[in-house]
């Protein structure tokens, strides 16, 4: 069999409309636009771009984009000055601290300093227990996209059998516990997993969030599963460099029913899931009814 592709592109295409759409709804209600903070702490290239895209995207839903930029010399005390700045400003309703930080700063310390209303990250240990404990939390952007493509495709969740590969605090552990929120029986597995291939076999849903290039195979996947790839890993092919999921897609592709490209797939949701989150966040904030459920 030949797995259907799902395409994370046209999908997040899709959802940045909706909330676009819902954006013109609410600034002509209430005469406020939702608005993002992103701060950038230092010259990264690769999160200056995600920085730039994040701004663009806002724009074009119709949100309003505040980004402000820091020296890598800034210490955590002056971060920290800058999102309490943030948390008390009325047109501000989501914050994100682009990371990594600097190596001198602790990121506990600053996620810990965002207002968890204003946490579009998801990251807040608050957002983390009340998610944990499948209450109303502002969940993290990734995930969510991860849980939001696999209920367009399969619809109902209950007491499907879930594997999660990978324990991280941004991927895997809220991945698993939004797979127990929908009544899945869930298996987190990580580098000290034993027999990992034959746990995997077994299931019908596998999201691979690990951070290691195509490990999963088709010896480990059962005909028919769904397969996240949360994986983006840089190899060279020939001399060249290619960008390739935790998946060996084509590999994989070969016996699972649908399976997500690396890229393609699971990274275009995670902004605009980032857009959603901020959407919720105003609704939050103003008391409005019908929030969504993220």
């Amino acid at each position: 069999m030949t797995a259907e592709i799902i395409d994370g592109k046209e999908f997040a295409k899709d959802l940045r409309e909706q909330i676009g759409f819902e954006v013109v709804k609410l600034t002509e209600k209430t005469g406020k636009k939702p608005g993002l903070a992103v701060i950038l702490v230092g010259e990264d290239p690769a999160s200056q771009v995600y920085v730039r895209n994040k701004g663009k995207q806002t724009i074009e839903a119709g949100m309003e984009s505040f980004t402000f930029k820091m020296p890598d010399t800034a210490t955590e005390e002056e971060l920290i000055a800058k999102v309490n700045e943030l948390n008390a400003n009325d047109d501000v309703h989501g914050i994100l601290v682009q990371l990594p930080l600097p190596k001198h700063i602790d990121e506990n310390a600053v996620i810990g300093s965002i207002h968890p209303m204003k946490d579009v990250d998801g990251f807040h240990v608050i957002n983390t227990g009340l998610l944990a404990t499948g209450q109303q939390a502002m969940v993290p952007c990734t995930p969510l996209g991860c849980i939001m493509m696999l209920k367009d495709k399969l619809g109902d969740l209950s007491g499907l059998n879930a594997v999660v590969i990978g324990r991280s605090n941004i991927v895997g552990k809220p991945m698993a516990a939004l797979l127990l929120n929908e009544s899945c029986t869930v298996t987190i597995t990580h580098s000290r997993t034993k027999n990992i291939e034959q746990i995997c076999k077994k299931a019908d849903i596998v999201v691979a969030a690990v951070g290691r290039p195509q490990m999963v195979k088709k010896e480990w996947v059962k005909e028919g599963a769904i397969v996240i790839d949360v994986g983006i890993n840089r190899i060279e092919v020939d001399g060249k460099n290619k960008l390739v999921g935790d998946v060996d897609f084509d590999d994989v592709a070969q016996v699972a029913g649908a399976i997500t490209p690396v890229p393609g797939g699971v990274g275009p949701m995670t902004i605009a899931c980032l857009l959603s989150n901020t959407l919720t966040a105003f609704k939050r904030i103003n008391n409005i009814i019908g929030c969504s459920s993220s």
